[in-house]
């Protein structure tokens, strides 16, 4: 095994003093440089703003140079990956002083490279399994740097090809999981901001039925909401504090037995109490702690008795539809009025990155639209520009590397990293319900792995286990309560891990116990 107290930093490649104005910097006077290294805790006499503009005219006269060590760091971190620490216990430098001249690229990368990098997870490695995180294949990769080399903003269609290009991924999207052509997406940050927007719309379908326009009059005109759910995930409650609706708004509905699913027959029973009244059900496709997966058709034909929207949660459940011996989990997804699906997670591409779908384009553009002068028009109903479909006004292309990614690889590429990574969480379950020292809290029913200590797990002690297992740099769990139990869940999304890192997080997990 490796020495884990951390791998050499990656050096950040020296620039040739023959490149075009690579002297340039070297050459101005001492305090003129400011080469100490920032956070070093005084102030430098510095020339100003002139010395600035000639450091940026320096880097600009230098773009394919710099670049190339930029490039030439990255791919140094990346094949470094498998020998950096899973996650680190943050050691805080302190703070530096804004500079107020600048040192330029090629040492603003030398300073970060010995003040910061070192200091970063491994958060796109292999055996980092403490949240449903994927690394970023080769192509999702790609696509993120030209992204932000275009520097696009596809929130309108007034300059460049860039809207369209994301509506193609969408539809692609769509297709991957099984979504019926009425359902439109639109790129939004993550899960949270997917779960907000879809709510948002749910929120306007209640104005709809009751005869007010909550977009136009408030959250106050529509009353109380009742929002039901058997096992919502927490930005749910987040996203109903932001809307105005208020996290008491969830009322919890009681699960199958042993599971994280929701009672569809005490479902209905809740719904029938409501006498009419319209509310929102948020089911899931996919729970944090044990995959566990609503029955999204029962769900659904309740509609024909009763009143509601129809929310999916499926951050990373949605994937699911990949894999032959699991699709039927996500049966149903297209009679939801809305999705959440998260494609930092399973899809491997970059943060941050997710989707949200809605069969009701219509009242996404009544929440979302934006007037000005200086923009566009609203546009044709059906397809309306996306300045008026989120909270965002302006965003980066994050359709790109999703594009990059599903063109580079296809449906079957993804399909493998999935069913690797089912592959590799079963293996681990396994390996865990093996030792003596663990339990498992739930089967393996997908991607993530929760389990606990046979003798009575305290708070503490699975959060001793935890640390111990950060600072081995081996990989990185998260602590989790199941059904009032502390422990530890393993999630598997990432594209490069392999049998060999479920071998070495096995071992990991037998020698913290052996110590506990």
């Amino acid at each position: 095994m490796n020495d884990r107290s951390g791998p050499a930093t990656p050096r950040v490649p020296a620039l040739s003093n023959d490149l075009p104005g690579a002297g340039h910097a070297r050459d101005l006077p001492e305090a003129d440089r400011a080469r100490e290294p920032l956070g070093a805790g005084h102030a430098h006499d510095l020339p100003g703003a002139g010395h600035a503009r000639d450091l940026l005219g320096t880097d600009r006269a230098r773009v394919p140079e710099l670049m190339e060590a930029v490039r030439a760091y990255a791919v140094r971190i990346l094949d470094g990956l498998d020998d950096r620490p899973a996650a680190r216990a943050p050691v805080r430098p302190e703070p530096a002083p804004l500079p107020e001249a600048g040192i330029g690229l090629e040492e603003a990368m030398e300073v970060f490279a010995t003040r910061w990098e070192p200091g970063f997870a491994s958060g796109p490695g292999p055996r980092y399994l403490g949240f449903v995180t994927g690394g970023a294949t080769p192509a999702a990769l790609a696509g993120d740097w030209l992204t932000g080399a275009l520097d696009q903003n596809p929130t309108s269609n007034l300059d460049s090809l860039a809207p369209d290009l994301e509506r193609e991924t969408v539809a692609w999207l769509r297709d991957l999981f099984g979504l019926p052509a009425g359902h439109r997406g639109t790129f939004v940050s993550g899960a949270t901001m997917s779960n907000l927007a879809g709510l948002a719309i749910a929120r306007e379908w209640l104005g709809e039925v009751r005869g007010v326009s909550v977009a136009e009059e408030g959250a106050a005109a529509l009353g109380p909401v009742t929002v039901l759910s058997g096992s919502p995930h927490s930005s749910i409650a987040k996203a109903l504090s932001v809307l105005g609706l208020g996290r008491s708004a969830i009322r919890h509905v009681g699960l199958l037995p042993g599971r994280e699913a929701i009672d569809v027959d005490l479902l209905a029973r809740e719904l029938e109490r409501l006498d009419g009244t319209p509310a929102i059900v948020v089911a899931n496709a996919g729970t944090v702690n044990t995959v566990d997966f609503d029955d999204l058709r029962a769900i659904a034909a309740l509609r024909e008795r009763h009143p509601f929207w129809l929310h999916v949660d499926a951050a990373f459940g949605a994937f699911a539809a990949l894999s032959a011996g699991h699709a039927h989990l996500v049966a149903g997804l297209g009679e939801a009025d809305s999705v959440c699906v998260d494609l930092h997670k399973w899809l491997n591409v970059p943060y941050d990155s997710a989707v949200q779908f809605t069969r009701r384009r219509d009242l996404q553009a009544r929440v979302f639209q934006n007037a000005a002068a200086y923009l566009a028009p609203l546009g044709d109903e059906t397809e309306p520009e996306f300045v008026h479909l989120t909270p965002e006004n302006s965003r980066r292309l994050r359709a790109l590397p999703a594009w990059f990614t599903l063109a580079a690889y296809g449906r079957e590429g993804h399909a493998g990293i999935v069913r690797d990574c089912v592959t590799l969480a079963a293996d681990l379950g396994e390996r865990i319900a093996a030792m003596p020292a663990y339990r498992l809290l739930a089967p393996v029913r997908l991607n993530v792995v929760c389990f606990t200590l046979s003798d009575p797990p305290s708070p503490a002690r699975i959060a001793e286990l935890a640390d111990a297992i950060t600072a081995s740099g081996e990989a990185f769990l998260t602590t989790t309560v199941l059904d009032g139990v502390p422990a530890l869940r393993a999630a598997f999304s990432n594209w490069r891990t392999t049998e060999a890192d479920v071998d070495r997080v096995a071992k990991i997990l037998g020698e913290v116990a052996s110590r506990a």
